[in-house]
């Protein structure tokens, strides 16, 4: 796994960023401009989850908003996109069908999965992992710190022949999050500069999260 600027490589790229985005946030976009930069990506694709298997049991904001925040905080950025594939799927969201169809959609290019870390360190617990990695490039966005030895050492033993299209990405901006967020919004406290400001007036007027 390495942390190595890929801008030498000349192959189409094309970044796809999965998350709830309960709310999206400056970690998030901080991470996919990043990502862009790193890897060379020509554009980046958010996709705001549908119903995730991993969070059922969590009230989640309603896809469609999601949606809006997502496309409110990406709209002055020509290389950012958000897509509905996942939100318009009906049942279950699963990483890997999403990936099959993102392929097919954009065959000509090199897919990178851009996810969290911790997300990121729990995909031995995906459904078919190891098509997941077969069909895509992985980056892990870490808060600074992040300590990966334990995932690492899982990862040579089990997947060693996928090791190398496992990328950290180590982004300060992270300590930022949806958690934290959701949590000030419920006790009245301020969220300005956490995230873009048509995110937070949206939040305001649709009384999200109180």
């Amino acid at each position: 796994m390495r942390q190595t600027n890929q801008k030498s490589l000349n192959h189409k790229r094309l970044g796809i960023m999965g998350g709830t985005f309960d709310p999206i946030h400056y970690g998030h976009l901080v991470a996919a401009e990043m990502a862009r930069y790193e890897f060379n990506l020509e554009k980046v694709i958010f996709i705001p989850t549908g119903v995730p298997p991993h969070k059922i049991e969590r009230k989640i904001t309603s896809s469609e908003f999601r949606y809006q925040m997502v496309s409110l905080a990406i709209e002055d950025n020509a290389f950012f996109d958000v897509s509905r594939i996942e939100i318009e799927r009906t049942g279950l969201t699963y990483t890997v069908d999403t990936i099959r169809l993102m392929q097919q959609e954009y065959h000509e290019y090199e897919l990178y999965f851009i996810t969290g870390a911790d997300a990121f360190r729990e995909i031995f617990t995906w459904r078919k992992a190891n098509e997941i990695l077969e069909l895509t490039q992985f980056i892990g966005a870490s808060r600074p710190g992040f300590d990966a030895r334990v995932f690492l050492n899982q990862l040579q033993q089990e997947l060693p022949e996928l090791y190398e299209r496992m990328h950290f990405l180590e982004v300060p901006a992270l300590a930022i999050s949806s958690t934290d967020i959701r949590s000030r919004v419920k006790k009245g406290q301020s969220i300005r500069y956490l995230l873009p400001e048509p995110v937070r007036i949206f939040i305001e007027e649709k009384r999200l999260y109180r």
